[in-house]
């Protein structure tokens, strides 16, 4: 690399990295706290009761007489959202959200296969 040595630093973006509230300080940090704990607890609750339902259909079409791939497909969505319930507490709710949509898609597929 030979970059120049006298480039710039940036320390403003350094002073205020501990601050709460961004290198504006306009004071939205907290709502951005309360923001994130918000997506975390969403994303784990849309997560748990994703996997509830995957596994209900999954116990209920094992018992019926629909093909194996149905109730595999569903108790695998089920298990996918339920990974994305596990990433949403952890704070990935990005993933987390991601993950959902395709263990919705995966029990969709099962579903559409019955």
């Amino acid at each position: 690399m030979s970059g120049r040595t006298d480039s710039d630093t940036h320390e403003h973006i350094r002073a205020d990295a501990g601050d709460p509230a961004g290198p504006q300080g306009d004071g939205d940090g907290e709502y951005a706290v309360e923001d994130a704990r918000r997506a975390r607890w969403t994303a784990t609750a849309a997560g748990a009761v994703l996997t509830l339902a995957g596994l209900a259909a999954s116990l209920l079409r094992l018992t019926g007489s629909a093909p194996a791939l149905v109730p595999a497909a569903y108790a695998l969505g089920a298990a996918v959202c339920a990974l994305g319930a596990l990433l949403g507490a952890r704070g990935r709710t990005r993933r987390a959200l991601w993950l959902l949509i395709a263990g919705v898609m995966v029990m969709a597929v099962g579903d559409q296969s019955d």
